[in-house]
């Protein structure tokens, strides 16, 4: 208990961590408190009431949802066998139906194809997804090299693509609803990347946990067939 509340001074939440609100009421930490010599239990007190310097983005987003955490991950982060980090998950998928599933079931991960097997994290990892990034290209061919070689741009080349929609879901839970991928439309928007929509209400995604991201097209009309979209899940992750 003692090693735990030490190395709580990483995270501006750690509370949720420890799954409290504060000190009063709670007599396991205070008694882990009392145990302590002065010096050591003052460091500790001071770590839990700092008011420091904030964590920022999608870390800080991560730190408000640490008590939806499995258990397994919330003790890997308490006992420092587990630590946030920047991320995308990421999917090519070839743009050749109305329906296209960006993470399948039968997906393998390789380098500039896509980082996740099966459609699902690895163990350990928990997603919070910050925000999401749509885009497209057309490769010169249908080789596995000359798909990740392609330049992938803004989707307000792709007619088709922006009059769709998209959907995110984890476990068969709404992160995103069928929502216009004229939202990706951001080349116009100096202050954004291309093609990224941050979400106003990020979302947990747990490890082992199906992950599905659809586009879903009401015309395939002037669409080239060889196009492909890119779809990235990016945010703050839990990774060894």
């Amino acid at each position: 208990m003692l090693d735990v509340l030490e190395g709580l001074g990483e995270y501006d939440n750690s509370g949720a961590l420890l799954g409290i609100d504060g000190l009063d009421g709670n007599e396991e930490l205070l008694g882990a408190l009392r145990k302590m010599n002065p010096i050591k239990r003052q460091r500790v007190i001071n770590s839990l009431a700092s008011t420091g310097a904030k964590s920022r983005g999608s870390r800080a987003e991560m730190e408000k949802h640490f008590g939806e955490l499995p258990e397994h991950i919330r003790g890997g982060l308490l006992n420092g066998d587990l630590r946030l980090a920047d991320t995308i998950i990421y999917s090519l998928k070839a743009a050749n139906s109305k329906t296209i599933k960006m993470f399948e079931t039968q997906d393998v991960k390789e380098v500039g194809l896509r980082n996740i097997s099966n459609a699902k994290l690895p163990k350990n990892q928990a997603l919070l997804v910050s925000g999401i990034i749509l885009l497209a290209g057309v490769p010169a061919g249908n080789t596995t090299d000359q798909i990740m070689s392609t330049k992938y741009g803004q989707l307000e080349d792709f007619a088709a693509l922006t009059n769709a929609e998209f959907n995110l879901k984890a476990n068969k839970k709404i992160i995103m609803p069928e929502t216009s991928i004229g939202a990706f439309k951001t080349s116009n928007m100096h202050n954004l990347p291309i093609g990224y929509y941050k979400l106003a209400n990020p979302r947990l995604i747990h490890d082992d946990i199906l992950v599905e991201a659809t586009l879903e097209l009401g015309t395939m009309q002037g669409l080239d067939p060889n196009t492909y979209v890119f779809c990235g899940l990016h945010g703050t992750i839990t990774t060894p």
